[in-house]
């Protein structure tokens, strides 16, 4: 009986990810991993294998200059592995190795894929793989060829950096091998478009992608979680435009001593990162108070659920917005594109949310009485941190390590503590034998 609790996808998932991170964490601590003489400090590593494995890109150090080629490996395969998910990739090697899955592993890659049914989970296994290789080659390619003919790099360096930018960018983890992130690219669309475009379809989440590869391109054959998905994010990434655009058009501190076309390019682009990229191609700390909160808004809602992005996700977002709506209009059933939706997944939704806000809350709680720093900085750590998206003000690498270690935490829970709450009520659903006398508290 212990043991089948403990290979619960609920707790299988969470101890692996744990696991990754001790060796990346063990990995980082090698005198070899950093440039200078001696091993990384153990909070220093802890935080950046965490960052990594959570496909986070929060940096307490200098990604480009704090860590030798051999360190920034480390950190590069830590990504990928947390990008696919721990127990998606091995689940992939035993795949690849034996060709078939057993009913225990198959429940498992289901708890962490988020296949609908457990049929669907060797193809979205095999979709997962082919889809990850595809787009990250594809971008690998743009990126290297701009770097070695506009940027002068020769074609070993070129090709670094692309393949970096290229793993970093699909599995949504900031970290960039340039001191300044991708700030010197804000003028240049062929570095920021392909990368833009990779983060937008990893985004949409692999239960979507499985849906469009397997035919069902008009909207009238989607699933209701696919419009919700991908309306949702089209809407999601028009108001962020929208906003950036207006509020910091004039900021000469962030786009506004752009040329028009780019500063559109740099609206956009940050509106993309916030669905939990963590690419930056200015100064965030510099953006004005009113983009920072539709910031946090954008990165704690996050991007498409079963994908490399993180956040409470899109779809529970919007499944309390339709609550909210039939409430709203008398009604008893909760509707969305002609489909009733069921009272268990806006439970599933109100639960998600109100945990992810009572996280935040403490986190920032306790971040204040840590640190000196202004709420609004504060705020926006937090919630990048929580919402594995990777974005920061600049204050990440002058945090104590006491701060350090709850962000690492932050990270943590972000990256699978809504995969383990989500999968442990799936699973715990079951019926009663009886139902108490009902009655009405007083709301509002």
């Amino acid at each position: 009986m212990r043991r089948t609790k403990f290979f619960h996808p609920g707790r299988i998932i969470p101890f692996a990810f744990l696991a990754v991170i001790g060796l990346g964490t063990a990995l980082l601590m090698l005198p070899a991993a950093r440039t200078d003489p001696g091993h990384a400090p153990f909070v220093i590593a802890l935080f950046t294998a965490t960052s990594a494995v959570c496909v986070t890109g929060l940096a307490a150090t200098d990604t480009a200059t704090y860590w030798t080629p051999l360190g920034q490996a480390v950190i590069l395969v830590l990504a990928q592995v947390g990008g696919l998910g721990i127990m998606t990739g091995a689940t992939l090697l035993g795949l690849l190795v034996s060709r078939r899955l057993g009913l225990s592993t198959r429940l498992i890659a289901q708890a962490e894929t988020r296949s609908l049914r457990l049929g669907d989970v060797t193809t979205v296994l095999r979709l997962i793989l082919i889809v990850t290789l595809a787009m990250e080659a594809a971008t690998m390619v743009a990126l290297t060829v701009r770097f070695r003919y506009a940027y002068d790099h020769d074609w070993g360096e070129a090709l670094w950096h692309g393949l970096c930018h290229a793993v970093f960018a699909f599995n949504h983890a900031g970290f960039s091998t340039y001191s300044d992130n991708l700030a010197r690219f804000a003028r240049d669309p062929l570095i920021l478009a392909p990368i833009m475009l990779t983060v937008t379809i990893s985004s949409l989440g692999f239960p979507v992608i499985h849906e469009l590869a397997d035919g069902a391109r008009r909207p009238s054959r989607w699933s209701i979680h696919s419009k919700m998905t991908i309306l949702g994010s089209a809407l999601l990434l028009i108001i962020g435009f929208a906003a950036v655009a207006a509020y910091e058009w004039d900021n000469a501190a962030t786009i506004g001593a752009l040329a028009w076309p780019d500063k559109l390019l740099n609206a956009a682009f940050h509106s993309v990162m916030t669905r939990s990229a963590g690419f930056n191609s200015v100064d965030i700390g510099r953006m004005e108070p009113t983009t920072l909160m539709i910031s946090d808004i954008l990165m704690l809602i996050g991007g498409g659920s079963a994908g490399t992005a993180g956040g409470i996700k899109i779809t529970t977002f919007l499944i309390l917005g339709f609550v909210v709506w039939a409430e709203i209009r008398g009604k008893e059933d909760t509707t969305a594109f002609r489909r009733r939706i069921s009272p268990h997944a806006q439970r599933q939704a109100l639960s998600v949310v109100l945990l992810a806000v009572g996280v935040v809350a403490i986190g920032v709680l306790i971040m204040l009485s840590l640190t000196s720093f202004a709420f609004e900085v504060v705020l926006f750590e937090v919630v990048s941190a929580f919402a594995t998206t990777g974005l920061s003000t600049g204050i990440t690498p002058h945090l104590p390590a006491p701060a350090l270690l709850l962000l690492t935490c932050l990270m943590f829970l972000g990256r699978v503590g809504t995969i383990t709450v989500a999968s442990v009520l799936a699973l715990k659903e079951r019926g009663t034998t009886f139902r108490y006398p009902e009655e009405r508290p007083i709301v509002g």
